[in-house]
């Protein structure tokens, strides 16, 4: 499911006072990572994840290895931080404007 653009405004505006709930250390996003943030996702919905150092490209890289591995949707990504998104089918949590 896409995210409307009002929709991702909503999500940054809830975003802005999140603490990262996810660290990348010097590793990267390794299957551990995916596995623990696709818990976080389930919980939380909204997560921001810290990534580890190095240029763009390999934290662009970081970023494709968490969405492909939880199916999430990238909010915003600011420098080394990058805000995720998920909906909980089950139990869901952020009511989304449509």
């Amino acid at each position: 499911m896409a995210i409307s653009p009002s929709q991702r405004r909503y999500l940054r505006s809830l975003a802005h006072d999140l603490h990262p709930v996810i660290l990348l250390g010097a590793k990267g996003a390794t299957e551990a990572v995916v596995k623990e943030l696709d818990l976080a996702l389930s919980h939380h919905e909204l997560v921001k994840v810290k990534l580890s150092g190095g240029d763009k490209d390999e934290r662009d890289a970081q970023i494709d290895t968490l969405i492909d591995g939880t199916g999430a949707e990238n909010v915003q990504q600011i420098g080394h931080i990058v805000v995720l998104f998920r909906r909980n089918e089950d139990d869901p949590r952020l009511a989304l404007p449509r």
